[in-house]
């Protein structure tokens, strides 16, 4: 995919808040996602678009210091 297409503008970034519990979002470039630790949620960026979506996000796991751990790799 194209690098400007993976971008979220920072500007962007600062306006957007989770849609459950209106808090801080961060962007993680490795699973192109925006993060909320608060809500464990994180919502996908498709084609350079946030989707800001419940419904369309993942629940992610944290580790005890509170860190988002990666996303787990499927097994076949």
């Amino acid at each position: 995919m194209d690098e400007r297409t993976r971008r979220v503008d920072p500007k962007l970034l600062e306006l957007l808040v989770c849609p459950l519990t209106k808090g801080r979002l961060s962007y993680h470039a490795a699973e192109n996602e925006l993060v909320s630790e608060k809500a464990r949620l994180a919502y996908p960026i498709r084609d350079g678009i946030p989707i800001m979506l419940i419904s369309e996000a993942r629940k992610i796991e944290t580790d005890g210091a509170g860190r988002v751990l990666p996303r787990a790799t499927e097994q076949p």
